[in-house]
């Protein structure tokens, strides 16, 4: 961070947020709010006259509470820029009357205790986003008794007590009596790897921390005994087997299996823990000085709002989606944005440095470009048509559509933001927005063709290019069987399926349409199959008012790998198929056929656009 302050080309704003993001990628407008440090950072000299005079004592942060600051302080060790800042919030100054002795006691006059919060505004190509995660908190596991008992820490609680920068100067001591803990264990996947409380996902990095630690409680105190309870110890990177073997052969000992419980002995201070250790099939009981939590990480509190901001995706477990897994793993949804380090997933610090230098690269190379190119897969508004209802600019997800609804302006595309979704054609009344390679033409014809013969026979699938083609595709690789009568159209996202699509699709025969995109959450087109699950049911409401069965219309969420229950999806249609009869089918065509002369002949769309758009921006 030292060599980051000091060079030329690089503006570090610390005690800084995001408050605004707008444009797009190469003209990106960031509104940054720099918070008062009330000290002048190039004028201060840290030479700690003002935290010596300050009244105010605090738990210090850095060091998870272990020792104190005060109200006039410098974050951390090494801290950039080296300059001492004031915490207003528990500061006595913000009325001088009650306190000024910082003021008094700066040489160099650097406090400023009226000094405000600045705007700043930044023009940007690219936005690299790497704001770090969270740890779990363990209060909700009471039964580890972390609030409850003193010797139960976490692991950066135990590495601050083990860190030559620490509050006890490296020398490892158990908080209750200070003494040094001859008998320590260590509990894994403490907020991981779990449903009911905590996350299901691995945390990455916590079965490795531990083992270093192991190795230097070994390395200092030989004689310590060191217990390490564990579900499963994931290893797996460079190095790493051979780590966790150097672990055992010097004495920690590894039980597999997790505690239930955690008592303590009110004398002596001692934890006592019972387990079940799955490997010799019994349960076991330890009396130990000092408990580690192993804790997993956390997206960060703040992450979702930030993506408001960015217009970025999210998967399952809260962290942000990259625009491919495989092929884009830095790059995210919305172009011109950059993932590094744990924002986008748990991870160790060579990967988060490996990944950042991809983000760099990639960013640096949109930088020099010049010209930003794209694919040819971008929404095209005719004007004519277009009668500025603002329909299209509320539900596109990347905000690449303007449109002054007050004062009459027509929409328009910022073709360097368009993802190509469809979301914005499938929601216009008026026809007024055409999908390059992805036109009504082109997806009516394909309907055409698939039911030309023997309709009755068939099935129509819509399905995302992203998660449900690919799920098939999947499920085609992998040879699961499943009936051949489904024909699939593709789309680049649900979202752009338009209800004409299906209703023309059942107007020419078909028994069952079937409409499929990526999980509530995951969708790589940020929130556009929020419209599609709007859309499905409205669909299913006015089929109802026709007399169709509403069954006949499926709407499924099918990820990429999800290729097993692709294959069941499809048996499950062809079953739903063989009981809708030709009576049935004859019965959907004439009520669509009177529904769309009605249409017709009333010379304008089935809804208004005030009710096809969204009450708020959000659906």
């Amino acid at each position: 961070m030292t060599d980051v302050g000091r060079h030329p080309r690089i503006e570090l704003m610390t005690l800084s947020e995001v408050e605004e993001v707008s444009g797009y990628i190469g003209n990106f407008k960031v509104k940054v709010r720099k918070k008062a440090r009330y000290v002048n950072a190039k004028e201060c000299t840290a030479c700690d006259k003002c935290a010596e005079v300050c009244p105010v004592v605090l738990p210090d942060e850095f060091q998870q509470g272990f020792s104190s600051r005060k109200a006039a302080y410098i974050p951390f060790p090494q801290a950039v820029p080296a300059a001492y800042l004031i915490d207003m919030e528990h500061c006595l100054g913000n009325n001088p009357i009650a306190c000024s002795k910082c003021l008094d006691a700066c040489d160099k006059q650097c406090i400023d205790l009226n000094m405000e919060d600045e705007i700043v505004e930044l023009e940007v190509g690219t936005i690299i986003v790497a704001t770090g995660m969270e740890i779990y908190d363990p209060t909700p596991l009471d039964e580890y008794g972390y609030t409850r008992f003193e010797n139960v820490v976490t692991n950066i609680e135990f590495e601050r007590l083990i860190c030559g920068s620490g509050p006890t100067d490296g020398n490892l001591v158990r908080p209750s009596d200070h003494q040094t803990p001859k008998r320590i264990g260590f509990i894994q996947c403490v907020g991981s790897r779990t449903d009911n409380r905590g996350n299901p996902y691995c945390s990455n990095v916590c079965c490795m921390a531990t083992v270093k630690d192991s190795l230097l409680i070994k390395e200092h105190h030989p004689d310590a005994e060191v217990y390490v309870f564990y579900m499963d110890i994931r290893a797996f990177g460079k190095g790493f087997e051979d780590l966790f073997r150097r672990s055992k052969e010097e004495g920690v000992h590894y039980i597999r299996g997790m505690p239930g419980e955690i008592t303590e002995d009110p004398t002596t201070k001692n934890l006592r823990l019972k387990v079940e250790n799955t490997t010799a099939g019994r349960v076991e009981e330890y009396e130990l000085d000092m408990v580690v939590l192993a804790l997993g990480l956390e997206p960060k509190q703040d992450l979702r709002h930030l993506s408001s901001l960015l217009n970025l995706s999210h998967t399952s477990d809260g962290f942000v989606m990259e625009a491919h897994p495989k092929l884009r793993p830095v790059d995210a949804p919305t172009p011109g944005i950059f993932f590094a380090g744990c924002v986008e997933a748990p991870k160790d610090i060579k990967d988060s440095v490996t990944q950042a230098g991809a983000a760099a690269s990639r960013s640096s190379i949109i930088l020099n470009a010049g010209t930003i190119t794209g694919e040819a897969l971008k929404a095209v508004i005719d004007l004519d048509k277009c009668t500025y209802c603002g329909v299209c600019a509320k539900v596109c997800p990347y905000g690449a559509i303007t449109v002054d609804v007050k004062g009459k302006t027509e929409a328009r595309v910022v073709a360097a933001a368009c993802a190509g979704c469809g979301t914005c054609a499938a929601e216009c009344r008026f026809d007024a927005i055409t999908m390059q390679h992805f036109s009504d033409e082109q997806i009516m014809a394909q309907i055409d063709a698939a039911l030309e013969e023997e309709p009755e026979k068939k099935i129509i699938s819509f399905l995302c290019n992203w998660c449900s083609y690919a799920g098939g595709d999947l499920a085609g690789v992998s040879r699961l069987q499943y009936p051949a009568n489904n024909r699939f159209i593709r789309t680049m996202c649900s979202g752009r399926v338009d209800e004409k699509f299906i209703l023309h699709a059942f107007e020419k025969g078909a028994p069952i349409v079937l409409l499929s995109g990526c999980h509530i959450g995951d969708c790589h087109y940020i929130d556009a199959n929020q419209w599609t699950k709007r859309r499905a049911e409205k669909l299913w409401s006015r089929m109802e008012k026709l007399g169709i069965r509403p069954e006949r219309l499926q709407l499924e969420w099918i990820s990429s790998a999800e290729g097993a229950r692709f294959a069941r999806i499809m048996r499950n249609l062809e079953e739903m198929r063989q009981k809708v009869t030709p009576e049935e089918i004859e019965h959907t065509k004439k009520a669509l056929a009177r529904y769309r002369m009605s249409k017709k002949s009333a010379k304008e769309p089935d809804e208004p656009a005030e009710e096809t758009a969204a009450e708020t921006a959000q659906p």
